[in-house]
């Protein structure tokens, strides 16, 4: 990111609170910071906060303390230049697989407008993005027709097709098979790099997150803040032989340690940390 560009996404001081001044804090003064078109992953223990981070970033939900930015804006409603995926597909099952990859067609403005006199052409890129993921040829499917990982890929089209400048990704592929999970990462790699969306992924998989990301932040346990951050240094596009290589090993095993130390309620000592590869 070049010294004079702000940030596409700003999290400062951001803190949530479910039910009231007595409830629960999932968040406390919780800073981060993502640059336009980079891909950054977000792990840490369960129940860290992870999810609500999300929320609030895509404005679902208001925070309770500090301030979420996305675009130069302060986010105080839900973002339509969001597109969100995650764990559950969660396809109509009454729609085919092109009219739910539509479906936020119909409800995002300015496309809202456009798509009756411009429906073709909305179809027929819809259709692009269904070939892109290995989904040509099951547009007048319905997703009890489709596996688990082929719903998965048409959910991720769906969040792609109004062009959001940000996509959003909670666990998308934590309810399948490792062997599906790693053929969505070549995919998911692909359509990012193609598209170049500013990307935030909530995941349990340390592997998924090297793999993916341009950064890894590490969160701690509840009430969940940014513990570490680590970049990652393998280049682009990453091969899943990469995986085995021992510099995506290594920086795997220190976001273990870094979570193993958060659930304990613990921060790794400094000399414990690694470089930022960057």
């Amino acid at each position: 990111m070049a010294a004079t560009e702000r940030p596409f996404v700003e999290i400062d001081g951001v803190s949530m609170r479910y039910g009231g001044t007595e409830g629960t804090l999932a968040l406390q003064d919780a800073t981060l910071s993502v640059a336009r078109g980079e891909f950054i992953a977000v792990v840490g223990p369960s129940g860290c906060g992870k999810s609500t981070l999300m929320r609030l970033v895509t404005g679902l939900w208001p925070s309770s303390a500090g301030s979420v930015i996305v675009a130069g804006h302060e986010v105080d409603r839900p973002l339509a230049i969001a597109g969100m995926a995650f764990q559950n597909p969660t396809l109509l099952p009454w729609r085919t697989i092109l009219g739910n990859v539509m479906l936020p067609l119909e409800v995002v403005e300015p496309h809202r407008r456009r798509l009756r006199a411009e429906r073709a052409m909305y179809e027929d890129k819809a259709r692009k993005l269904l070939a892109m993921v290995g989904l040509a040829g099951f547009e007048k499917k319905f997703a009890y027709e489709l596996s688990g990982g082929m719903q998965q890929r048409a959910s991720l089209c769906r969040a792609l097709i109004h062009d959001p400048q940000l996509l959003m990704l909670d666990e998308p592929f934590g309810a399948l098979d490792i062997f599906t999970r790693e053929d969505l990462w070549e995919q998911l790699q692909e359509v990012c790099l193609t598209l170049k969306p500013t990307t935030i992924l909530v995941t349990h998989d340390l592997k998924e997150a090297v793999y993916l990301a341009d950064r890894v932040l590490v969160m701690s346990a509840r009430p969940g803040r940014i513990l570490a951050e680590r970049r990652v240094p393998l280049p682009r596009p990453r091969r899943l032989e990469d995986t085995y290589k021992p510099e995506f090993q290594a920086l795997v095993h220190e976001l273990r340690d870094h979570i193993s130390a958060a659930r304990r309620g613990e921060s790794l000592p400094a000399g414990e940390e690694t470089p930022d590869a960057a």
